[in-house]
């Protein structure tokens, strides 16, 4: 059935309502710099998707903004619009099958990142040892050679996916320029932007958990 919900979806607001679904609760800093749009932009469509009650406002400190249940079915009627009338599902499928290939291997290269053997012993990672960090970010450039070519599938597939090439790249051009917390230890890591690109493939294909 469909929600009560009749605004006519815009490509702003399908992307800022997606993007939401994607990363959970956020501020909209965070959710302007998922999705590549004006800080302005997204805080149009914040304001405009809360009235049409599809997503709430937290305010405090750490308030922010989240998706209502009535969200959550509105996006997933929306994507699952996009994908059908784009004719994309069996192409993301394939590229989703390629990106679970490289997954296990992003995850152990985010361990070495943050833990390392000492002495037979593994414990964490003080970044105490440019030369072993240095070898770990050598390994990212080698994985994000392929994942470029996963991104590159996916954005084939459907454009939109074409932002987490982007925001990737940055990721790791930050992290071997010294900026060290965006490895996996920021909002805006490489680890996070790869596992909102793993959220967004589940729930656009309709995966499951």
């Amino acid at each position: 059935m469909t929600h009560p919900d009749s605004r006519p979806a815009t490509d702003t607001d399908l992307l800022v309502l997606h993007t939401l679904r994607c990363i959970g609760f956020a501020g909209s800093a965070r959710i302007t710099a998922a999705t590549g749009l004006r800080e302005s932009d997204v805080e149009s469509e914040l304001i405009d998707l809360a009235v049409a009650g599809l997503v709430t406002h937290m305010a405090g400190d750490f308030g922010g903004w989240g998706l209502t249940d009535s969200g959550r079915v509105v996006d997933a009627e929306r994507i699952t619009g996009e994908l059908e009338s784009a004719g994309a599902r069996t192409a993301l499928t394939a590229a989703y099958d390629s990106f679970l290939v490289l997954n296990p291997e992003l995850l152990d290269l985010c361990t070495a990142w943050q833990l390392r053997s000492i002495d037979g012993v593994m414990t964490a990672n003080t970044h105490s040892d440019p030369s072993y960090d240095d070898r770990v970010l050598n390994r990212f450039a080698e994985f994000h050679q392929r994942a470029a070519v996963v991104c590159a599938e996916l954005s084939s597939a459907l454009p939109r996916f074409g932002h987490y090439q982007t925001r990737l790249t940055e990721a790791l051009d930050r992290a071997t320029s010294g900026a060290l917390e965006y490895v996996a230890d920021s909002t805006a890591s490489y680890h996070t932007v790869w596992a909102e690109l793993h959220e967004d493939l589940l729930a656009t294909l309709g995966i499951p958990r």
